[in-house]
């Protein structure tokens, strides 16, 4: 007899945990889409610094560069007019 008043209980009970998966479903799409599209500041910050060190190792090639053609010709070498890093 306990049995049968248990069963309709566990089997409400696994109802509403289905039907409140069901209805949370499409927030959950729709909050990880949101996530993939927008660009946090962390990631912001990170990809900013990438872009600077990349700029700075450029700079940094074409003075030594500059730098090399000059030893070897100094009556022509002037003021450095390269690339400057952070002056895009």
């Amino acid at each position: 007899m306990r049995i049968l008043f248990l069963l309709p209980l566990v089997a409400l009970t696994g109802c509403v945990s289905t039907a409140t998966s069901i209805v949370k479903a499409p927030f959950q799409v729709v909050g990880k889409a949101v996530d993939w599209t927008t660009t946090s500041q962390e990631e912001s910050d990170r990809n900013y610094g990438r872009k600077m060190r990349k700029a700075e190792a450029r700079e940094g090639k074409e003075r030594r560069e500059w730098e090399k053609r000059c030893r070897k010709d100094p009556d022509g070498c002037g003021e450095y007019d390269g690339y400057r890093a952070g002056r895009d």
